[in-house]
C-alpha cells in the first residue's frame, strides 16, 4: 500500500525547511537587536550634543593641563617640553 508519496525529497525536506526556520529566526532576532542599537544609540546621540562648559572648551582647559600632566608624569615629555606647553596652554585661555 502506497499512502504516502514524498515526490522523492524524503528526509532531506525536513533538513531544508529546518535551516530556514532557524536563518528566519536568527534574521527577525538580528533585525531586532539592530533596531534596539539604533534607536538607543539617536538617544544617546541627543543626549551628547550638549554645550561644552567654559572648562571643556578650547585651549585653556583644566582637560588639556591635565593631559600634559600626565604625559609628563609618564615620562613621554620633558620637564622644559612641559613647561613650555603649559605655558602656551596658559596664555590662550
Amino acid at each position: 500500500m502506497m499512502w504516502y508519496d514524498d515526490g522523492g525529497w524524503g528526509w532531506g525536506a525536513w533538513f531544508i525547511i529546518a535551516m530556514f526556520m532557524v536563518l528566519f529566526w536568527a534574521l527577525v532576532i538580528a533585525g531586532i537587536v539592530a533596531l534596539v542599537r539604533y534607536l538607543s544609540g539617536a538617544h544617546h546621540d541627543r543626549q551628547s550634543a550638549r554645550p561644552l562648559s567654559s572648562d571643556e572648551q578650547g585651549w585653556g582647559s583644566r582637560r588639556a593641563e591635565d593631559l600634559l600632566a600626565e604625559r609628563f608624569a609618564r615620562g613621554e615629555i620633558e620637564e622644559a617640553e612641559y613647561k613650555r606647553r603649559l605655558a602656551l596652554l596658559r596664555e590662550h585661555r
